[in-house]
């Protein structure tokens, strides 16, 4: 970012993935995918549903105004959020009712020198 508000902007959002966003999105991935959904996770995993859709809803507002998190420009904002939003269906989460953080993601997979990882 170029000014002061900007770099606040992205800050905000690099806040935002590691209270409200990662909390819950990668916990119930974990739970989901790594634990295999224990009886005794059931409960946590569904607190954690309601917390990732709501991290979600934000960020589909956010991207329905934008091409990406802060703007028409990708930021390290938009990297941090990547992370565990392209692989939240393994917790649980259906990307498709989505539609702008689903339009993020491609547009994240077709940056010049993206890598996906294994």
């Amino acid at each position: 970012p170029s000014t002061p508000y900007e770099l606040a902007k992205v800050q905000q959002w690099q806040f935002f993935e590691q209270y409200s966003h990662e909390p819950f999105i990668a916990v119930a991935r974990f739970i989901n995918k790594y634990l295999g959904l224990p009886d005794d996770k059931k409960e946590e995993y569904a607190a954690k549903q309601v917390g990732g859709h709501k991290a979600l809803k934000t960020m589909e507002a956010e991207l329905q105004e934008s091409h990406f998190i802060t703007g028409e420009q990708v930021t390290t904002a938009d990297v941090c959020l990547y992370a565990y939003t392209h692989v939240a269906e393994d917790g649980g989460f259906n990307l498709s009712q989505y539609p702008a953080i689903q339009n993020w993601l491609t547009q994240m997979e077709e940056l010049k020198g993206f890598t996906a990882m294994l």
